[in-house]
């Protein structure tokens, strides 16, 4: 006898109240045995500067209270241990478990970031060493681990391009930035004190080659582009773009916060590129997502070393030291020497997939998108037919004839038991969904949420009202986002 087809993991949703709602007076969250040690009249004995006042309204709750009511509020998230997370450009990807033990080891969790060189030197050798596999898996010259995160090793990139310009006579005014860019790349440009001006795509979703021939000039001190890029298509014509740059003596930016595409099948070095920011929080097992923290490698050509940041991790025989000595440096651009236990995680990553892991990941996460394009074309809109790298783009065009919107599809998602992709990005797509599957997810996974939207495009058509009112099994209903973003509510007052 056949299953019927299930969707959704729904589960207990408990009405918990406010920790504040569940106190009783003089109820206590211990029992400790009697002290056999005399108590310290300890008001009279310590200045009032430095007790404690009682707080007014403080809860009062039993040990059992605070375990189930956190507990409970923790099951009210959704995080990729529970789930699909399938946001676009975000590689929202399950991350092994031993790689967080690795990076917990005393060795690295208890080393103080003053220590000095000598006693610093398996730190170091790590260090030393993840740049050189990035170096491997980039094509880049060298790779500077100090930026916290993609957008300032975007940042960095872009100071080490205005001082190179600089030191030629001239760092220039413009940077060109293709219409399907981050968001984060006309920011970076502004900060360095660059006019961002745009290059339009083509009908096939990259950058349209003529036009940027037309608009490259001595003024151009870069281009800054994303390959994949935002739509997950590869960008065929990178080294007629690169070369098109060159010529007119400007540099190639390109923005590679994911990997997962690339990864022992293409190097930016090779495509030439000049300076390539990488997210080790998306593509090398870290957690990512919650505000951090990151890292966003900075990888560079041998033209811009004489400006990366330092200091610079050097090997001399058998021993590692930290090289203040680059005399045209950007300066220090990250506290200590960044956020080193990303690095571990990362670095556990590489060495226990290897050479051929890694290039796999890149196949199975181009096949899995490739698969969620081939099975929800036709219910929703593809803007771009064609195939694509590690992410798909829609969109809601073809609901939109029923007055359901991108928005009320994410919302529906919920109900399902699934979180929504990313919407409304890239700009280029009107009313987009972003979708990246990862290589992580099964197929088992997969079906489970293109059955899910199979589902609620046959909604879209009988049953729109059910999707503009979504989502209805959650938590909370939906939500004024702009309200909630511009008037939050962040403490409780009885």
């Amino acid at each position: 006898m056949k299953k019927e087809r299930t969707v959704g993991r729904e589960g207990l949703i408990f009405d918990e109240p406010l920790i504040f709602e569940k106190s009783s007076s003089k109820r206590e969250a211990f029992s400790l045995p009697s002290s056999d040690v005399p108590e310290v009249d300890v008001k009279n004995s310590l200045p009032d500067g430095l007790l404690r006042k009682e707080i007014e309204g403080f809860p009062e709750v039993s040990e059992v209270d605070v375990v189930r009511h956190f507990v409970r509020m923790s099951q009210w998230n959704y995080g990729v241990d529970l789930g699909f997370y399938p946001l676009g450009s975000c590689t929202m990807k399950y991350n092994p478990k031993v790689n967080e033990d690795v990076s917990a080891l005393d060795g690295f969790s208890h080393l103080h970031p003053y220590a000095p060189e000598e006693l610093s030197q398996g730190a170091l050798q790590l260090i030393y060493e993840l740049e050189q596999d990035l170096k491997e898996v980039s094509g880049m010259d060298r790779v500077i681990l100090q930026p916290a995160a993609g957008a300032q090793g975007e940042f960095a990139g872009m100071l080490m391009v205005h001082e190179y310009l600089k030191s030629k006579g001239n760092p220039r005014k413009k940077i060109i930035i293709p219409d399907s860019a981050h968001g984060t790349n006309p920011a970076s440009a502004t900060r360095c004190g660059y006019v961002s001006v745009q290059a339009k795509s083509d009908s096939r979703g990259c950058i349209d080659v003529e036009a940027l021939s037309e608009i490259v000039d001595e003024d151009v001190a870069a281009i800054m582009l994303t390959n994949p890029n935002t739509l997950g298509l590869f960008e065929k014509n990178i080294l007629e773009v690169s070369e098109i740059v060159h010529q007119k003596g400007g540099l190639v930016y390109c923005d590679g916060a994911n990997l997962n595409a690339l990864m022992g099948k293409a190097r930016f070095g090779d495509m030439g590129v000049d300076v390539v920011q990488l997210n080790l929080h998306k593509t090398f097992s870290t957690p990512h997502g919650g505000g951090g923290p990151g890292a966003g490698p900075v990888g560079i050509m041998k033209h811009l070393m004489p400006f990366m940041p330092r200091p610079s991790v050097e090997k001399e025989g058998e021993r590692f030291y930290l090289n203040y000595d680059i005399e045209k440096s950007i300066g220090k651009i990250r506290s200590f020497y960044g956020n080193f236990a990303i690095m571990v995680r990362a670095y556990a990553y590489i060495r226990s997939m290897g050479k051929e892991g890694l290039k796999r990941a890149s196949e199975v996460s181009v096949i899995n998108a490739n698969y969620m394009m081939q099975k929800l074309k036709g219910y929703y809109d593809l803007p771009y037919n064609k195939y694509c790298k590690h992410e798909c783009v829609f969109s809601d065009k073809i609901q939109n004839k029923q007055g359901v919107t991108t928005l009320d599809i994410a919302k529906r998602l919920m109900d399902y038991g699934f979180h929504p992709p990313t919407i409304y990005f890239p700009l280029i797509v009107k009313g987009a969904l972003m979708i990246e599957p990862t290589e992580t997810e099964s197929k088992e996974s997969l079906d489970e949420f293109i059955f899910a939207m199979q589902e609620i495009a046959r909604e879209a058509k009988e049953e729109p009202d059910t999707l503009k009112n979504a989502p209805h099994k959650t938590k909370v209903l939906r939500l004024d986002e702009t309200a909630a973003a511009r008037s939050p509510k962040l403490r409780w007052k009885g």
